[in-house]
């Protein structure tokens, strides 16, 4: 079982490496997008929508968010009985203030190592046991994970979530 565990580890990070190269790249610049409203207007450039199609509401409030993905997954060991029972793999993006971005990835190491810390917590009181998704354990772990964030990065961040999660038993 032990030999097993590095492999595991490399298939899932080659896997997960694979996964975020196919997010990540960029759409083709001559496909022709639909309209999201479903009217059956097609653009051909998206970058140049028509302004007469959408008017801006007057109403509505400007944007003041973006949303920062961690660049990597978290692996979380389950422990039970002194063996590595499961692992958890989780994907987690935050909810920052315009232009936070930069902030965000220049202290990612201190808050992955904060994020790591909660979750190796949360493990180890039994979190990712059973319902691991029940809406009240994710709810437990969101709020230490809000928590560690203004601590690491302030008033900027107004919410963690949770993108991705899995849990492999041995």
């Amino acid at each position: 079982m032990k030999k097993m565990l590095p492999i595991l580890l490399i298939v899932l990070g080659i896997g997960g490496g694979a996964g975020a190269g196919l997010m990540l790249r960029p759409a083709p610049q001559d496909m022709v997008s639909i309209d999201p409203c479903g009217d059956g207007t097609a653009v051909a450039d998206a970058g140049h929508a028509s302004e007469e199609a959408h008017p801006p509401e007057e109403d509505a409030e400007p944007v003041e968010r973006e949303y920062v993905k961690m660049n990597n997954q978290f692996i979380i060991p389950v422990v039970t009985d002194e063996k590595i029972g499961a692992l958890v793999v989780m994907s987690i993006s935050l909810e920052v203030d315009i232009g936070g971005q930069q902030q965000v990835y220049a202290r990612e190491p201190k808050l992955r190592d904060a994020f790591l810390q909660v979750m190796f917590d949360h493990a180890n009181v039994g979190g990712f046991q059973g319902a691991f998704t029940n809406s009240n354990n994710l709810d437990v772990l969101r709020s230490g994970l809000l928590n560690v964030a203004k601590k690491v990065l302030g008033p900027m961040v107004s919410d963690v979530l949770i993108t991705d999660i899995a849990r492999q038993d041995a």
